[in-house]
């Protein structure tokens, strides 16, 4: 599937060579895409390939200085240049037609276009598909015995998941390949009580691909025996405590506290009060944010969907918001430089601004000291869930578990669900300590909105903050 790019790869280059003779910008992106689900719980075992995201096939943009128009596919071959060049004609045309009478275009900047040649390939131990459907179906049966052998277990359940693409990005410029694979793995154990039910559940992630399964295995026992302990959990009583979030809390944090609220497409339709605070405070002098490929996960690539190269992009420095992620279309209309965070779901939705990899720097505390620093408070574990508000700065995320800490120690006694809101700039400007190393997390998907789904990978250090609770 995947050599199927280097067949068509002149015909394409054709095509952009074509384009380019009318438009001051043109660009192909071609993927070629390949998916595969393997799941096992008491409804039986389940094997599905393709899915939601993802998909084979081509998009095609072209910039004229007045606009920009876009065509995708999922099939091509070198007769069909003409019939793509008038489709993007007649949608460029129909685009300017639908102004108001009298009205004329704003110009739109074309898009730089260095030269860039590079080919990158993800690195993985046991793919997948080699490893074949009985084998992977053998192991995580396992892994769902041994979360069943847990005593007070009611069901337990096991998935893994991967996809695997290549990328092929092409401009008058830059030449730009990529192959990736990225695998998921994820954990559920349910415990009864009377008609009472508790769930737990834990997900882990690479870029790479079944070796994973050695991760999944050792989720087990700790995702039931949490089932079974949630079984005593109180009602939170509403208040501000003084928390300590574990790495993944973190994550949820950076993600749904602060990422999408510097996404700069939301700076240019004024959704976004980010925008009125770039070089201010937004933090504690303790907050250093990244997005990008300064660590490796599921989110990890050498560009994005719009053929920009990625890096390391810093959003907070040492509390002080120095800028947001971009796409290319939102950069040429802020007047700024693209940060390679154009994503699209896949060739047949539009590139929006996506996070990719992001996560608050480690520290110098540590965890026992986190613990001593506290009088009376919460550690804060497995979040599953999150809202945002950019326009507003505020938030709304789930966390599973609560661990009552008094005088430093852990008490025994745990709070289940959790809904932990506030003000970001508050919440973030109360964080006092961080431990070292921050720990990344790349099972779950990103909607921008309700839609438009990205894989993405968040995380960080343990942390302390003022956190109102409920």
């Amino acid at each position: 599937m995947f050599d199927s790019i280097d067949v068509l790869k002149p015909a394409l280059k054709k095509l952009i060579g074509e384009l380019r003779k009318e438009y001051a910008y043109a660009s192909v992106l071609a993927v070629a895409d390949d998916t595969r689900s393997w799941s096992i719980s008491s409804s039986g075992r389940s094997i599905s390939s393709g899915g939601w995201i993802g998909g084979t096939g081509f998009v095609v943009r072209v910039f004229d200085g007045t606009g920009c128009a876009e065509y995708s596919f999922n099939e091509f071959s070198e007769d069909m240049i003409p019939s793509v060049a008038q489709t993007l004609r007649t949608r460029l045309a129909a685009q300017n037609a639908a102004l108001p009478s009298g009205v004329r275009p704003l110009p739109t900047p074309v898009p730089a276009d260095e030269p860039a040649v590079l080919r990158k390939d993800a690195v993985f131990e046991t793919d997948p598909r080699e490893l074949g459907d009985e084998a992977i179906l053998e192991r995580i049966s396992a892994v769902r015995e041994k979360a069943l052998a847990v005593e007070g277990v009611l069901d337990a359940g096991a998935n893994l998941s991967y996809r695997a693409y290549r990328k092929l990005f092409l401009s008058e410029n830059r030449d730009l390949d990529q192959t990736v694979m990225w695998t998921n793995g994820h954990v559920f154990a349910l415990a009864p009580r009377g008609e009472e039910l508790k769930e737990a559940y834990r997900s882990c992630s690479i870029l790479g691909g079944a070796e994973l399964l050695d991760s999944l295995g050792e989720l087990a026992v700790p995702v039931a025996e949490q089932a079974v302990e949630l079984l005593n959990s109180e009602p939170m009583i509403p208040g501000e405590y003084d928390c300590i979030c574990d790495p993944a809390t973190t994550g949820m944090i950076v993600h749904e506290a602060f990422g999408h609220g510097v996404e700069m497409d939301m700076f240019v339709k004024d959704r976004a009060q980010a925008r009125l605070f770039i070089d201010k405070p937004v933090a504690s002098p303790l907050v250093t944010m990244h997005d990008g490929n300064a660590v490796c996960d599921t989110a990890t690539m050498w560009f994005d969907d719009e053929g920009v190269l990625t890096g390391d992009t810093v959003i907070i420095d040492r509390g002080i918001l120095r800028r947001g992620m971009c796409d290319t279309l939102s950069a040429l209309r802020l007047g700024v430089a693209p940060t390679g965070n154009g994503r699209r779901e896949s060739y047949e939705r539009k590139a929006y601004t996506r996070m990719t990899n992001t996560y608050f720097e480690g520290g110098s505390s540590t965890l026992d000291g986190m613990m001593a620093s506290i009088s009376y408070g919460f550690l804060l574990e497995s979040p599953f869930s999150g809202m945002e508000d950019p326009k507003n700065w505020g938030i709304q995320c789930m966390v599973n578990i609560a661990r009552e800490i008094r005088d430093g120690k852990l008490t025994g006694r745990i709070f289940s669900p959790i809904v932990l809101t506030g003000y970001v700039p508050d919440l973030l400007k109360s964080v006092s300590m961080m431990c070292p190393d921050p720990v990344t997390e790349g099972g779950g998907f990103c909607g921008k909105g309700s839609k438009e789904w990205v894989k993405v990978s968040d995380g960080g250090p343990y942390m302390k903050a003022r956190i109102r609770l409920g």
